[in-house]
């Protein structure tokens, strides 16, 4: 189980999936020879045949009064146009408990935006009703990203998405809708990371003069700080994530912040540092 220590403030990665993909799954232009031109990659974040290694988790933020799950990966019983992510039945409640955070036990569940992968265990199936699986945490929205799925929910792209796995959590009462750099706490906030969606937002962490960033989609897989330019299928505006990248690489460079990857294969997390034109994790 990795976890990370930011000062007073305690990170900890519950993983739903992970294993190698395809690149083009994820990123169209990642192909096997494209990819073996970054050789840092290797063999951390590639296979030797050239597939990404990628990984479904949520990460825990322990303050000292509070417990926060960013991102909730894909859930169990869930109708799905990514046949590998439908009707799930993992075992993600009983590893996170066995860690140490039975699902009464989290206060806040950020969700750093909508899509089918990172809102999947906001509910829970009980009785043929969708129910919030941490009943005693407050759901916070990015009001923008809210608002952009309410008028486009693409259910023909990633299945009953907002009514399975978002909705519920508004009708139950148990969901903010927040500005993009809002504060958690005084050691958490929103940091807005647009394009991917479109209000996209990355999670930043500040205690004891130490400082981390969880990155949700604004960057996929390692591979992009190496090619920024490189779009994921799914961003919602491919050039604003483009740029996005592009500028989060350049204020993070050669910084004293943890960059800790929504999806990175394990170490997940690093530090940005210059390579050339562009940038790597050095881990």
């Amino acid at each position: 189980m990795a976890q990370w220590q930011i000062g007073d403030v305690k990170v900890t990665k519950i993983i739903e999936e992970d294993g190698p993909v395809p690149g083009n799954f994820v990123l169209p232009d990642a192909n096997p020879e494209a990819l073996a031109e970054i050789p840092w990659l290797s063999p951390n974040f590639v296979t030797e045949k050239g597939w990404l290694k990628m990984s479904i988790h949520a990460l825990i933020i322990e303050t000292q009064d509070l417990r926060i799950m960013v991102d909730t990966c894909v859930g169990n019983d869930k109708e799905r146009t990514t046949k590998a992510w439908a009707m799930r039945s993992g075992p993600f409640l009983k590893d996170l408990s066995s860690a140490g955070f039975p699902r009464e036990s989290i206060d806040y569940v950020i969700c750093t935006h909508l899509h089918v992968d990172h809102v999947g265990w906001n509910t829970m199936l009980v009785d043929g009703e969708w129910l919030p699986t941490f009943p005693n945490a407050r759901y916070l929205f990015g009001r923008k990203e809210w608002e952009a799925w309410q008028a486009d929910p693409q259910e023909e792209e990633f299945g009953p998405v907002m009514q399975d796995s978002v909705t519920p959590i508004v009708t139950a009462g148990l969901a903010d809708l927040v500005d993009s750099d809002h504060r958690v706490n005084s050691e958490v906030w929103f940091e807005p990371t647009y394009g991917h969606t479109a209000g996209h937002i990355s999670v930043r962490i500040s205690s004891g003069g130490e400082d981390a960033v969880i990155t949700g989609d604004m960057t996929h897989h390692p591979c992009q700080l190496a090619r920024p330019q490189w779009p994921c299928y799914a961003d919602y505006d491919p050039e604003q994530a483009i740029q996005t990248r592009r500028d989060f690489y350049a204020r993070y460079a050669d910084k004293p912040v943890l960059v800790i990857g929504t999806h990175f294969a394990p170490p997940t997390a690093g530090y940005i540092v210059p390579d050339g034109d562009y940038y790597k994790l050095n881990i």
